[in-house]
């Protein structure tokens, strides 16, 4: 018998008690749960060697340290088996380039927990510049998204006393001057949005208290969150501020002296300013002095002149069928383009001088993933870096390489390289295309062991997100060569409808009422595997996490027929009450409003938890979650899996007490989580 489908909030849901976070009944369930799931899958024989290959992985002494410049230092945050929560520590770029560079630590998180008896976890650094002194330092509790704050001196390598200081909320802060910040937190009842963001940013001068910070800029209650971003450019310094007034819309205002002005652009446009230049880039069509420009456009124009009204656009990118971008940054005189062209990425190189862009291609692997970062300090009146960049690449079987180019010609430094974390030989990777239900090409990529051939009996893991305009791409993991590759097992990534492969209209093809697409798109790779011999529903697991998690969750319910395994992910699965919980009412852009009786009517067709029954085989589900997420509340995985044990099906749920939205909060827990994974997939698809 169907759980009948609700048109009201579920108040009379009997698992609500599992939404109460830290309730004592619900930790008991949760540890009951635990013990159970960790007895079975770590008696089992892959357990062991699984966790110990993954956690010789993720602390591996040659990973590359990637690096953010501040002035004249490199940081990094680095986590191994003796710094488990992490070292964030600096170094020269000369030093850098070494084999073996010398790190000077500046904050030891390891030793800075367990001085203050706290469970710290990196949250990041805001600091000033140019000489980068003084630093906001974030460190959250366990993994959680909310943070402390807390006013560091990066010279003496101490917190300051009596410096700025934010009790732990989530909140938005940035540097006005050495005295003076813009402050987004939680200043009180009525100070935050529905999803929990702040509502209000505030001027705090250094020797007040926060509650004598004057307001400055105010959004509504039914809005994502606001924010502030400070421009120090010597000659174009701006301040804008923001309100988003749900996931993908956006409403910009310059300060302008004590003046607030709206930037008249699109709300669903992203803006950024190089100097005297605006760029717009462009999640819908737009019409300008004649002109229209595709969604997914790059536009470029004088700033001044577009903020006193004229409307001089030219386009710096225009996507095609197959190409997107994925991305841009700036060096001192150039743009740099990170384009996807089939789910591959390609670079270009833009120079500006006056108000003219010209542009070209630039030489680099194909086909894989590239990233690019540039070095250039635009705060630095001479800065030796300023057409420098960074590069990395990789793709399935490639580790990651990082190189030091220049603007000036394609030749690159090579400065780090791992090395191979598995024995690729005999392996390869291709990429494939489905036909979904409406009849649209799905690309995917299949990476095959050695020797595996199209039997229909290898153990295939299909991977999937499709939401937020995210784009999967190929990425390199020692983790799944060891665990996976290795021992016989296939690897498939499905770029379905939700995600940013092709752009904005990939994207907005599947929010909302056509969310099903996603859905569609990802049994299509499914049938295309089992069809082509990759695989057998037999053989055949999926995983997913967060909206990922909701995919696996949907699809699984819809499709049992066709998986003998899920991992489903610190998942969305109650989509009748996702919008009250934690961040939950942030996404409804991408999902809908479940309060709304028309948009209920198609998320309740999908919605995991309601539809999932009795009467039907599905296959064993391993949930897993974190107590300590507070961006997907650990109730939908908890209640989901309550349910499914009530109507009779079997299934396993592992719960870290920490680790935030992550899943884990160091290397330890994160091998311990995978290794569970790993030893339930081979569990339930080995031949």
């Amino acid at each position: 018998m169907t759980d009948p489908v609700r048109t009201a909030p579920e108040t009379d849901d009997p698992l609500l008690w599992l939404e109460d976070v830290q309730g004592t009944a619900a930790l008991d369930w949760v540890r009951g749960q635990n013990q159970l799931t960790q007895s079975e899958l770590m008696a089992r024989p892959e357990y062991g060697p699984t966790r110990a290959q993954l956690l010789e992985v993720l602390n591996a002494r040659d990973r590359i340290p990637f690096v953010a410049r501040r002035g004249a230092w490199l940081y990094n945050l680095w986590q191994d088996d003796t710094h488990k929560r992490g070292l964030w520590r600096r170094t020269t770029l000369a030093e850098y380039k070494l084999p073996t560079p010398q790190w000077e630590t500046v904050i030891d998180l390891d030793a800075l927990a367990a001085a203050e008896n706290e469970n710290w976890v990196w949250g990041g650094a805001t600091c000033l510049g140019p000489d980068y002194r003084r630093c906001l330092i974030s460190l959250s509790r366990g993994g959680a998204d909310a943070k402390v704050i807390r006013e560091f001196d990066a010279v003496e390598k101490r917190f300051v006393d009596g410096g700025f200081q934010l009790p732990e909320a989530k909140s938005d802060v940035d540097w006005v001057d050495a005295d003076t910040l813009y402050v987004g937190t939680d200043f009180g009842p009525g100070s935050m949005t529905d999803s929990g963001y702040p509502r209000i940013i505030k001027r705090w001068e250094r020797g007040t208290p926060l509650s004598a910070a004057a307001t400055v800029f105010e959004g509504e209650a039914k809005d994502v969150a606001v924010g502030v971003s400070v421009d120090k450019t010597p000659g174009f310094e701006r301040t804008l501020f923001s309100r988003a007034t749900d996931f993908y819309n956006q409403k910009f205002f310059l300060l302008d002296g004590s003046t607030l002005v709206p930037l008249d652009i699109p709300s669903d446009a992203s803006p950024s300013f190089l100097r005297d230049t605006l760029l717009l880039s462009l999640r819908s069509p737009l019409d300008a002095a004649g002109t229209r420009f595709p969604s997914g456009s790059l536009l470029h124009t004088d700033a001044a002149a577009y903020l006193r009204g004229e409307r001089h656009l030219q386009p710096l990118f225009t996507p095609t069928a197959e190409r997107s971008l994925a991305g841009y940054t700036f060096t001192r005189d150039h743009v740099l383009l990170n384009v996807m062209d089939n789910v591959a990425s390609r670079l270009e190189l833009w120079h500006k001088a006056g108000g003219t862009f010209t542009g070209r291609p630039i030489e680099a692997p194909f086909p894989g993933s590239l990233g690019v970062s540039p070095l250039h300090d635009p705060l630095l009146p001479a800065d030796d870096l300023a057409e420098n960049y960074l590069l990395t690449y990789t793709d399935f079987l490639t580790p990651d390489s990082l190189y030091l180019g220049s603007t000036a010609d394609d030749r690159r430094e090579p400065l780090k390289s791992r090395q191979a974390l598995f024995d690729a030989t005999g392996q390869r990777a291709e990429q494939r295309f489905a036909t979904s239900k409406d009849g649209t090409r799905v690309p995917y990529f299949v990476v095959w062991p050695a020797g595996a051939t199209a039997d229909g009996n290898n153990p295939t893991l299909l991977y999937g997100y499709g939401g937020f305009e995210i784009s999967l791409k190929p990425w390199y993991s020692g983790g799944f060569g060891r665990a996976w590759y290795r021992r016989g097992g296939v690897l498939v990534v499905a770029n379905i409808r939700g995600g940013g492969e092709y752009g904005p209209g990939w994207h907005q093809a599947a929010v909302k009422a056509h969310k099903q697409r996603s859905y569609d798109d990802f049994i299509a790779v499914a049938e295309h595997l089992v069809a082509t011999g990759v695989t057998s529903p037999k053989h055949l697991g999926i995983m997913g996490g967060s909206n990922g998690g909701l995919l696996v969750g949907a699809t699984f319910v819809q499709r049992p027929d066709l998986f003998n395994a899920v991992v489903c992910q610190v998942p969305l699965l109650d989509m009748r009450r996702y919008h009250t919980l934690l961040a939950g009412a942030s996404w409804m852009a991408e999902y809908g409003n479940p309060d709304d009786a028309a948009e209920w009517s198609f998320i309740s067709a999908y919605s995991p938890y309601q539809n999932v029954q009795t009467g039907t085989a599905y296959p064993r589900v391993l949930f897993t979650t974190s107590t300590r997420d507070d961006r997907v509340h650990p109730a939908h995985a908890r209640k989901m899996a309550a349910r499914m044990m009530a109507q009779g099906h079997p299934v396993l749920y592992y719960e870290n007490i920490e680790g935030g939205h992550g899943g884990a909060a160091d290397n330890d827990q994160r091998a311990h989580l995978q290794a569970l994974e790993f030893s339930y997939l081979w569990q339930q698809l080995k031949k």
